[in-house]
């Protein structure tokens, strides 16, 4: 249940609609967003979120999803059900290219079954008939006419009529030129068209000379236009030809129209399908543009929201380069109304729209501007009051206006019941209407009913912060600079400020004197004690924020003194077991040596000479042990400081990297050096002289070019070497592309003529005289095809308008040819 009947527009959803609805490629997608509807089905809405959130990741991940021709042919489609009726020309077209698009959206998801499963379901159903594309193709060309080989019948027909149209051209300018030469008609002027009949105009004072029949005059009636005799007969044969081949067209249609009537009601679903798409699509991009997500959700009534945002406000602000404030709200068993209070143009009524508008969007299957974490429920009715309801014809004030809906409230409130009220109780004489406005919302509390309330009332936030259920909120005021913080802040009412506000505004230090001391020094202390309260908590709240920052980073330094700790006791056991290692293997070379030194004394029974060097042998490597020995406490020492020195070289940054081995050192001091005006040859082997030059980087001219690379890449070539280079050298490609470009340009004429050719080769023709003209960069065209029947400057026309490069295509001036020469202006 939702109330009252203009909910929507009082919460903006119908802003929501309209902005969905233009996302639509078809009137079929916006019929579907036009029936939007509230739904309490926890299945229903868990699958039309599902749906919208895989094709957000269509439109996020997919390039090739097809969103061309979404046309709804079920209008046409209902109404050859009936027997002799059939299609037109134009809505075969529609049919045609509707039924691709189709086709192209089952291909795209018969290959995603496990991507979008969701989506898939739904296309499970859809039928699509490739034997109905086949005779669509065979019926109707990519220009949007009938082909000549619809039937064999048809194209008989249209040949005999080009046939004797090419004949009667030939013979109508054969006699206009004889017209011409005896001085009856102008030297400048054509065979025009009269009733889709060719004639020649004719000056009125020789229409006698000329034998036909005179169709029409000039607006002056100075100028007659006269069909030949001699051309009568074959013009009505060309009459009775295109009666018969528009019986033929006729024919093929009807036929077509009954070949297709066994599969409308397959075709029919399809095209929901497709409206489908286009719906579900458009909701997603709309999700997109808001940041919106499918958030987690719960079949109970209850709200977990975190940084929730007003999609219009968003879209507004984020226009003038603002971000909207987020909202955090929670509504459960405990906490089940919200009494939200603080100064005018706070933002509560912001706050009471947002919880009204996305739990809407939410039970929509809309996806909501959310954080992640969000839980959303599932509320059966939605009641609110916001606004102004007066009523003549009723006799209702405002203020009875929400008596009205506060009776209704009460009447059909429940706990699956989320109501919404604006500025609770004003209206009348505040003391009536702050004990009735309290009395009313005891009697919602009682009946566990969920809510977001604002209210200035006083009384009403005393009874919040007493009764269980009812949770007082503030919208937050920075009181120093006199600004709304347009933050909700629940668990404390909130000051309305007005004394401050009316201070800042201007009003006279006694005008508000006098009003503290009419309302009383209680009711002054309060709004004063709530203002400190509010003041005070910011300054602990913010206190303990730094604390907690603080603790946090001493851990995080504690954590990383630990590690330090750890990593040099490791260390330190490391160097002890090497220095451990290392003593044993000195021991065991010493001990080696006395032997060796004792042994070689013995067996030179102790001769001086062998006992001296003996001796210096046995000095020479005590000596060597002991540099050795210090030589392995440098080489620990080196080893502790580079390690106490790691995280500091690590941070070091900018400095140039060194050569690797001592070859590269002396490959870069003989790199050669190079300065302005040398000249050099690239890996590439071009030659160029160095316009500029740094440590990295040359600007090299080569020719006519100039191009910038690397140093290394150059190396130094005298002039001699240079000249025979570039003598070798043959002519590069471009020059001669530059010379053929050139001459094409000299041999082009921007007009055509294309009279006396059938419609394929004065297309073939036309076709390569645009193409040429495009490439040399010629904008101006003229084609030169008569006036004739109109046959082919229709077909050119017809074919320069699907031309993406023709910008603009028409009758040349009349005194230049008029409507027997098209003029062409390209967009290039």
């Amino acid at each position: 249940m939702i109330y009252p009947e203009n909910f929507e527009s009082k919460i903006k959803f119908d802003k929501i609609r309209q902005l969905i609805s233009n996302n639509c490629l078809s009137d079929m997608g916006r019929e579907l967003v036009s029936d939007i509807k509230f739904s309490t089905d926890a299945g229903w809405i868990e699958t039309s979120l599902a749906e919208t959130s895989e094709f957000m990741r269509i439109c996020q991940e997919e390039e090739n999803f097809p969103v061309s021709y979404y046309h709804d042919a079920r209008p046409f489609l209902l109404r050859i059900k009936v027997e002799g009726l059939f299609l037109e020309v134009n809505e075969l077209v529609v049919l045609k290219n509707s039924l691709e698009s189709l086709n192209a959206i089952m291909r795209f998801f018969n290959t995603k079954q496990e991507v979008y499963p969701h989506l898939v379901a739904r296309a499970g159903d859809v039928r699509v008939f490739p034997y109905i594309l086949q005779r669509l193709d065979s019926i109707v060309s990519k220009f949007g006419t009938i082909k000549d080989t619809a039937s064999p019948a048809l194209g008989n027909i249209r040949h005999s009529i080009a046939k004797k149209q090419s004949g009667i051209s030939r013979r109508m300018q054969a006699l206009l030129q004889k017209a011409q030469e005896e001085g009856w008609a102008d030297k400048d002027s054509n065979i025009a068209i009269r009733d889709g009949r060719m004639v020649i105009p004719v000056p009125a004072a020789f229409k006698r000379k000329l034998n036909g029949i005179v169709h029409d005059e000039s607006t002056t009636g100075k100028t007659s236009y006269i069909e030949p005799a001699e051309i009568i007969e074959t013009n009505n044969e060309i009459r009775e030809l295109q009666l018969e081949e528009k019986r033929e067209i006729t024919r093929i249609l009807r036929q077509f129209a009954d070949d297709l009537r066994p599969y409308i009601y397959d075709l029919i679903p399809a095209y929901d399908f497709m409206a489908f798409v286009d719906f579900v699509r458009a909701k997603a991009l709309f999700a997109i543009r808001v940041n919106a997500i499918v958030p987690l959700f719960e079949d109970t009534p209850s709200m977990l929201w975190y940084r929730a945002k007003h999609p219009l406000l968003y879209l507004s602000l984020k226009a003038n380069g603002k971000e909207v404030v987020p909202l955090d709200i929670e509504i459960n068993e405990d906490q089940r109304i919200i009494l939200i209070s603080g100064p005018n143009a706070g933002g509560k009524s912001v706050c009471l729209q947002t919880a009204g508008l996305l739990q809407y969007m939410f039970q929509c299957g809309i996806p909501v501007p959310v954080e992640e974490s969000s839980k959303f429920g599932i509320f059966h009715k939605i009641l609110i009051d916001m606004g102004d309801e007066q009523s003549l014809e009723n006799d209702l004030s405002t203020y009875s206006s929400h008596l009205v809906n506060m009776k209704n409230f009460i009447r059909y409130a429940s706990q699956d019941t989320l109501i919404l009220i604006d500025e609770f109780g004003t209206g009348t004489e505040p003391m009536l209407g702050g004990a009735i406005a309290e009395a009313i919302l005891n009697a919602l509390n009682n009946n566990q009913t969920r809510g977001v309330i604002t209210t200035h009332y006083t009384n009403l936030k005393h009874f919040a912060s007493s009764a269980p259920g009812v949770a007082n909120g503030a919208m937050l005021y920075d009181s120093h600079r006199m600004l709304p913080l347009f933050q909700l802040e629940i668990g404390k009412p909130g000051s309305s400020f007005a004394f401050e506000i009316a201070k800042k505004i201007g009003l006279p230090k006694e005008i508000l004197d006098d009003a503290a001391s009419k309302i009383g020094e209680d009711r002054v202390n309060f709004d004063k004690h709530l203002k400190e309260i509010l003041r005070d908590k910011r300054y602990w709240e913010e206190k303990r924020k730094r604390i907690h920052e603080n603790e946090k980073r001493l851990e995080e330094v504690l954590e990383r003194y630990k590690k330090e700790l750890d990593d040099a006791s490791k260390l330190r056991k490391t160097i002890i077991q090497e220095a451990q290692e290392k003593a044993k293997e000195l021991i065991s070379g010493a001990n080696k040596t006395i032997e060796n030194t004792i042994r070689q004394i013995k067996e030179s029974q102790a001769e001086k000479e062998q006992t001296r060097l003996a001796r210096q042998t046995f000095e020479e490597e005590k000596r060597q042990l002991l540099a050795s020995e210090e030589e392995e406490e440098e080489r620990l020492k080196r080893k502790i400081e580079k390690l106490k020195n790691r995280e500091k070289k690590q941070k070091e940054k900018g400095k140039r990297p060194q050569a690797s081995s001592p070859e590269e050192a002396a490959q870069q001091e003989q790199a050669p050096t190079f300065s302005k005006g040398d000249l050099v040859q690239l890996d590439n082997k071009a030659v160029g002289e160095i316009i500029e030059i740094n440590e990295k980087n040359a600007v090299i001219a080569l020719g006519g070019l100039m191009t910038t690379v690397k140093v290394e890449r150059l190396s130094k070539i005298s002039n001699s070497a240079a000249k025979k280079i570039t003598q070798n050298r043959t002519p590069r490609p471009s020059s001669n592309y530059l010379e053929n470009i050139s001459q094409k340009r000299m041999d082009f004429k921007p007009e055509i003529d294309v009279r006396g050719l059938r419609g394929d080769e004065a297309l073939m023709k036309v076709s390569e005289f645009i193409d040429n003209a495009v490439m040399l960069n010629m904008k101006d065209l003229r084609i030169l095809h008569g006036t004739g029947t109109g046959a082919l400057r229709q077909i050119i026309r017809d074919f320069l308008k699907t031309n993406p490069v023709v910008g603009s295509c028409g009758d040349e001036h009349v005194q230049m040819g008029g409507s027997g020469i098209t003029v062409v202006k390209l967009d290039i």
